[in-house]
This record gives C-alpha cells, sequence and structure tokens, in this order.
C-alpha cells in the first residue's frame, strides 16, 4: 500500500511515487466502496491539487438542486406501478425518496454486513484472484466466517491482507434473523 487518504492525498503521493510516466500507475480502491478508481496524473503537483480540491455543494454551479444532491435517473416500472407512485402525496420522487429511506432504516445492521461483503468482494476481485485460496476466502466472506476469513488471508501479501481486513470489518457481524 503506498497511500490512504482524499484522492488529492492519494494522486500526490502516486506521482511523487513514480519517477518515470512509464511505470504502471497503481491500483487506487474507494475505502467505503471498494470499487477502483481511476486518477488523473498528468500535469504538475499544483494541477493535482486543483483538479482534486475538495469542493463545497455550495460553490458548485451544476445544474438541478446541489443542496440536496439530487442525481436524475431512469426507473423503469410497470404503468400500475407508475399510476400508484404518481398517486401518492408529493409524487413519484417523493414517494420513492421515502421508500428507499424507509427500507434504508429498517435494518441498518443488515445493510452495514452487505455493504462490507460487496466493498471487500470488488477489492478482493480486482487484486487477489491468484492468490492462495481465493474462492474459499470468498466463501468464509459470504457466509459470515470471519475466523476462517482472517485464517485463510493471513498468507497473503501484508497490503492486500490489511485492506481486506479493514473493508471486511463491518462483515462478520451477525444480523438480526427475519421473523
Amino acid at each position: 500500500m503506498l497511500a490512504s487518504g482524499s484522492p488529492q492525498e492519494v494522486a500526490l503521493a502516486i506521482k511523487r511515487h513514480r519517477p518515470r510516466k512509464t511505470e504502471r500507475q497503481p491500483l487506487v480502491f474507494d475505502h467505503a466502496t471498494g470499487r477502483q478508481i481511476d486518477l488523473d496524473l498528468s500535469g504538475s503537483e499544483d494541477a493535482i491539487l486543483e483538479r482534486y480540491e475538495e469542493r463545497s455543494t455550495e460553490t458548485m454551479t451544476s445544474r438541478g438542486r446541489p443542496r440536496l444532491g439530487v442525481v436524475a435517473r431512469e426507473v423503469t416500472l410497470l404503468p400500475r406501478q407508475w399510476d400508484w407512485l404518481n398517486a401518492q402525496p408529493g409524487g413519484a420522487s417523493v414517494a420513492l425518496r421515502r421508500l428507499v429511506d424507509q427500507a434504508r432504516h429498517a435494518a441498518p445492521l443488515a445493510e452495514r454486513i452487505r455493504e462490507a461483503r460487496e466493498a471487500t468482494y470488488r477489492f478482493l476481485n480486482a487484486v487477489a484472484g491468484n492468490l492462495p485460496d481465493y474462492e474459499e476466502v470468498l466463501r468464509a466472506l459470504f457466509a459470515g466466517d470471519g475466523k476462517r476469513f482472517d485464517a485463510l488471508i493471513r498468507g497473503w501479501p501484508s497490503g492486500v491482507n490489511l485492506f481486506a481486513m479493514d473493508l471486511s470489518q463491518d462483515a462478520f457481524q451477525e444480523a438480526p434473523q427475519p421473523r
């Protein structure tokens, strides 16, 4: 592991670590989701600082409703589902947001476990496919067997091992059983 922190900090660390542009760029992962991130390292360090400078939503001049962070996406539903949504107070958008929030709050522990397992899987899928016991590690991850998971990754390279353990921190809690 080369660096950890904001995209700005990681981009600068990579830029400083790579003496030649011909060297392969290290893989960068989002700590919350386990997804791979592409960083633009072109230009000077000042250009990188400016590119990845954190901007508040107050200063952004994008379209829409930036204070709310609204993102428009396409949703495909049957006509009867659209009819029901449109009949709800506030219309389809308000009803969908309410339903999503209710579902998220109904089982927060189960959601955290699912998110941790998915983030860990994304990372392992990108970097650990050729490591010993890879498939068994995934089985232990999705079975919620933390002791087996830790034992199986113990011999892996330290950067992979440590980041996988960090990502999977919430993956091995006991989720409440449905009634």
